[in-house]
């Protein structure tokens, strides 16, 4: 029985026309007793294929293409767990020799890095088939691989076959090479032939009829089960017999992988623990005093226990470093989503949301049953954030520190546009057809249609069909906004390490779904504009009032912001600006911290098709009584009114109403969020009905219940992850009501961000009476700037930065031309000292900036008009 030993799915980019786990179905189903996968100079598609191959009990064989100096191809296979590290380190110097999005190693490389690996010469692409007999590579391989190279013959019942088997066969003879058989397997089924052509095009950037070559020369790249497979080589049967020799001996799996999370720098003698228990005990300390509350000692020494027993220590050092670093140079940060469960996280400031004040729940964060590593989201102020990541990366090195993949797929508008040239249809009526399509969900042919398209022609209906079946398939690797992967051990041993478009970055190759999957850690750090925002409002405040503000010492609870707030006067705040959020503040009426974590939460997609809008506000306005579905759950749903809200609720309710255990139901959370996808609900039933029945809650209260939970999963939030963004909407609420001159130069300084463009939000600071002086190139600095006027308030002068057009670095350069001794005082020699072009000096005419040189806006464009003339 053979075994396919060079498949590629649609993690080949543009080259398979399968998923992964749609071959590794496909050869379940066929009865072929195992599958390699072997994508184009990568792995990115391997733990799905090994998650589904896992469910179905079918080995998966890992390995790669490789593409070689010389433009030609090898397959190589894992054997066991060094020949995977080979296999990546391969993978990642191909990478990083190459420019972005190819791959080279030269055949010395791949020599160097052999052991633990299977080599598959042959093929159409391969070295082996060119017209001189490749000798030195041959003798290169051969001593590296031994017997564990092999010549590759490959059957796609194409006329040129018989000359290529016969030269592969030769020169296996010559070399003393095995020969396994198989085909170049690309899609799971020949229904995807058509659009593996069209990939093809894509690939090239070329249309059909102009392809040639390029494309397969019938449609037998498909996956043959195992009767197919011997009918195709029945001549050869030791050949074929070879493959199931050649699968049996690969037996690495990615359950084999054991990932280590680098140790920290430690004081001396101090085991990591220890030093993680410290300061968590030191912060305790200053959150609550020499003698923290009992419930807060208590939860402390459960998550450490927890944390301890998981050996999850390192990790919270790794990010109380990244907040200590951020604080000792000035950048703001906050952690949020389910960081802010933590006690430990917040005794080490990664978070300054209070979890026992708040009642939010650990095991939304960490449970010892699920056994998977926390995951810190820590968000920073957008324009410093690079200075973080770069600090990552020194402290740990490039070789232990890479950023985690995002793998763009085709989505409606990308994949039409793409399809439609690759049949070569008119761009123009492409354009208007991808005008009317979503961003998501199938493309329904009543579109063409609306798009003045005749759907009964059969190249328009072709493109509906094609696109359709693209939809979700890989278009290009792109990089997470924040999240590294960290190793003991080198990175590019567990996974390849490839260049990111972006200067000074490199990622890997696999996405946060796989690194979740695998159970692998992960460092988020996010950008913030706010947070930007709130250092500018800060320094300002400073240097302008000689008063220090900090996240943690703003007032807490203040009756004015919260006024401020009820009247919907929040353009600018965070979370509450955009219109919804506006229209809902006078009705929620706000007047406490928590209150801003639900108004975060209610103005969301979920809670508004849920219906748990209305319900909660008349409940809050005593319009509606306040019910629960048991007594017993009055704890859990008290402080909503009786309406869940949050995800941690509705997991408490499971553990409360149905005695969940935390890991059952964080599950059950998890559930929730696919259950519309995946259907995986359904097992929950009979066993939360069963438990609250059990528990003496009547039968129809159970099933209430139960479809309250299951409703739950289209609009739940997580409370913590509010929690923390409410924390930052108060803080510049504050800023806002308390210093709006402050609050509005540094909202302009910190463009573009938020709901509002610049022109709004002057025209809201001129009706709150801030007095605004204009744009004028003697006095304007790039940013917006605050000078004093009588009486101890401050009038905004608009900054360079808001001319349309202007480069910051023109505009500096204006500025301190302006500034300098002997500065020039009239137009024409602003422009001929300055250097700027006359389209600039349009610009800056246009805002009125040369007006205080005495010069009116339309003479100075007369004046700029005329200097462009000569």
């Amino acid at each position: 029985m053979g075994v396919p030993l060079w498949c590629k799915s649609n993690h080949s980019f543009l080259e398979g026309a399968s998923h992964p786990e749609e071959l590794v179905e496909a050869a379940a189903a066929l009865g072929l007793p195992a599958l390699a996968l072997t994508d184009r100079d990568g792995v990115y598609g391997v733990v799905r294929a090994h998650r589904r191959a896992r469910e179905l009990g079918l080995p998966l064989v890992l390995g790669a293409q490789l593409t070689l100096a010389d433009d030609t191809q090898l397959v190589v296979l894992a054997e066991n767990r060094q020949g995977w590290g080979q296999l990546c380190r391969l993978l990642t110097a191909g990478r990083l020799g190459a420019p972005k999005g190819e791959s080279r190693v030269s055949y010395e490389q791949v020599a160097n890095h052999a052991a633990g690996l299977v080599a598959l010469w042959g093929g159409r692409g391969s070295r082996l088939l060119a017209e001189a007999p490749p000798t030195r590579e041959a003798a290169l391989l051969r001593e590296a691989f031994g017997e564990r190279l092999h010549a590759l013959v490959t059957r796609h019942l194409q006329p040129r076959d018989a000359r290529d088997e016969a030269r592969t066969r030769e020169r296996a003879a010559r070399w003393g090479l095995p020969i396994v058989a198989g085909t170049e397997v690309r899609y799971h089924d020949t229904t995807r032939a058509p659009l593996q052509d069209v990939l093809t095009c894509i690939r090239h950037g070329v249309p059909l009829h102009a392809a040639g070559s390029r494309l397969a020369a019938n449609a037998e790249h498909g996956l043959l089960g195992p009767a197919a497979l011997a009918a195709r080589f029945a001549d050869d049967p030791a050949a074929l017999a070879r493959t199931h020799e050649v699968a049996a001996r690969c037996r690495f799996s990615l359950d084999q992988l054991r990932y280590r999370y680098p140790a920290e720098r430690l004081p001396d003698g101090t085991s990591t623990f220890a030093h993680l228990r410290a300061l968590a005990e030191a912060g305790a300390r200053r959150r609550w005093g020499a003698e923290p509350p009992e419930a807060v000692r208590a939860q402390l020494a459960h998550e450490l226990t927890l944390i301890a027993q998981l050996d999850y220590a390192g990790y919270f050092l790794t990010m109380h470093e990244i907040v200590q670093f951020c604080e000792a140079q000035g950048i703001l940060c906050q952690g949020r989503g389910s960081a802010a469960n933590s006690v430990v996280c917040y005794c080490l400031g990664i978070t300054a949301v209070d979890p026992v004040r708040m009642g939010l729940l650990f095991e939304r964060f960490i449970s010892a049953e699920r056994a998977e590593p926390p995951d810190i989201d820590l968000d920073i102020e957008h324009e410093r954030r690079e200075e973080v990541i770069q600090h990552v990366y020194a402290r740990y090195g490039r070789t232990h520190a890479a950023m985690v993949a995002v793998v763009i797929a085709y989505r409606p508008r990308s994949a039409v546009r793409d399809v439609g040239k690759a049949l070569g249809l008119p761009e123009t009526e492409l354009g208007r057809l991808s005008k009317l399509l979503g961003h998501r969900g199938p493309i329904a042919p009543e579109v063409l249609r609306q798009a003045g398209l005749d759907d009964r022609t059969p190249a328009w209906g072709r493109l509906v069909a094609l696109a359709n079946t693209l939809l979700g398939f890989p278009r290009h690797l792109s990089i997470h906004p924040g999240g590294f992967l960290l190793g003991h051990e080198p990175v590019s041993e567990l996974v390849p390490i490839e260049p990111a478009t972006m200067a000074g970055r490199t990622v890997i190759q696999w996405d946060k779904d796989d690194i979740e999957a695998l159970g692998l850690f992960k460092v988020d750090l996010l950008g913030l504009g706010a947070l930007s925002h709130l250092r500018r409002c800060f320094a300002l405040l400073r240097a302008h009032e000689g008063r220090t503000l900090t996240m943690a010492t703003v007032p807490a609870e203040d009756p004015a912001t919260y006024a401020m707030l009820g009247r919907a006067d929040a353009v600018g705040v965070f979370q509450v600006e955009s219109r919804a959020q506006l229209t809902m503040l006078p009705r929620l009426q706000p007047r406490t911290y928590y209150d801003l974590v639900i108004e975060i939460s209610l103005v969301r997609p979920g809670p508004i098709t849920g219906g748990m809008v209305h319900p909660y506000l008349r409940r809050r306005r005593g319009e509606e009584p306040v019910v629960y579905p048991h007594e017993a759950l009055r704890p859990v749903l008290e402080k909503t009114l009786g309406v869940p809200l949050f995800q941690e609720q509705v997991m408490k309710l499971a553990m409360v109403a149905a005695d969940y255990t935390p890991g059952e139901a964080d599950q059950l959370r998890r559930d929730m969020a696919a259950w519309r996808k995946h259907g995986s609900m359904a097992h929950h039933y009979g066993r939360l009905i069963g438990r609250m029945v059990a528990k003496g809650i009547d039968r129809p209260f159970a099933e209430q219940v139960f479809r309250q939970i299951e409703g739950f999963g289209e609009y739940g939030f997580p409370e913590a992850h509010a929690a923390s963004f409410a924390l930052i909407t108060y803080l510049t609420a504050y800023m806002r009501c308390h210093h709006l001159a402050i609050f509005v130069c540094a909202l302009l300084n910190s463009q573009p961000m938020g709901f509002y463009s610049p022109a709004t939000i002057l025209e809201d600071a001129r009706r709150h009476g801030l007095a605004l002086r204009p744009i004028d190139v003697r006095t304007s600095d790039w940013d917006c700037t605050l000078e004093p006027e009588e009486g101890g308030a401050y009038a905004l002068r608009l900054g360079l930065r808001l001319v349309k057009g202007l480069a910051e670095a023109d505009g500096r350069r204006l500025v301190a031309l302006m500034r300098a001794d002997g500065a020039p005082g009239c137009l024409e020699d602003v422009a001929w000292e300055s250097g700027l072009d006359t389209g600039t000096l349009g610009a800056l005419a246009e805002a009125g900036a040369f007006e205080g040189l005495g010069v009116s806006r339309r003479q100075a464009l007369w004046v700029v008009r005329g200097l462009a003339r000569r």
